[in-house]
């Protein structure tokens, strides 16, 4: 997959100037992928609005989210408040609904309710705990989704890629 790919790929090592038209050459292809996938899936979008799991199966229900989670701010508007009342009814992953709500929200300027979003500090990915919902309850809201670790263990996830940079 090219996002696990870009990942490990550690562009710290080089100038910023080369580090930052590396980064861009890696992330054209991989936008120009996101936009054709985008198109294919909004023209195939089935009438009830998503592709709910006991009609359609886990596996299109998944491709979907992950098209709409690496798409834009206007498809994130558009889905969350579909994807929701979804959740509740089994025809929605929680933890898939949590990350685009938590990416919404990071893109909004309003605080992240699961955790899911890492920032750059000092040169590591971390979780913004100063812009998270409620912080102690946080991992009960993440075990209620069906996130299958707490903060600190998805942050522990992070430890391992490349140093990052603060914008």
């Amino acid at each position: 997959m090219g996002r696990q790919a870009m990942q490990k790929v550690d562009l710290s090592i080089l100038p910023p100037h080369q580090e930052q038209a590396a980064n861009k050459a890696m992330w054209q292809v991989q936008e120009a992928a996101d936009e054709a996938n985008l198109n294919a899936l909004l023209a195939m979008l089935p009438p009830e609005g998503w592709f709910l799991k006991s009609r359609y199966g886990e596996g299109p229900s998944q491709t979907a989210f992950l098209i709409i989670q690496h798409s834009n701010l206007e498809q994130w508007r558009r889905f969350v408040p579909v994807l929701e009342p979804l959740v509740a009814a089994g025809e929605v992953d929680g933890a898939q609904f949590g990350l685009m709500y938590d990416r919404l929200a990071v893109n909004e300027g309003r605080p992240q309710r699961y955790g899911t979003q890492v920032t750059c500090k000092n040169g590591r990915w971390v979780i913004d705990y100063d812009n998270l919902e409620d912080p102690a309850n946080a991992d009960r809201r993440r075990a209620e989704a069906g996130f299958p670790h707490t903060l600190a263990q998805y942050e522990a996830r992070f430890a391992s890629w490349p140093t990052c940079r603060e914008n």
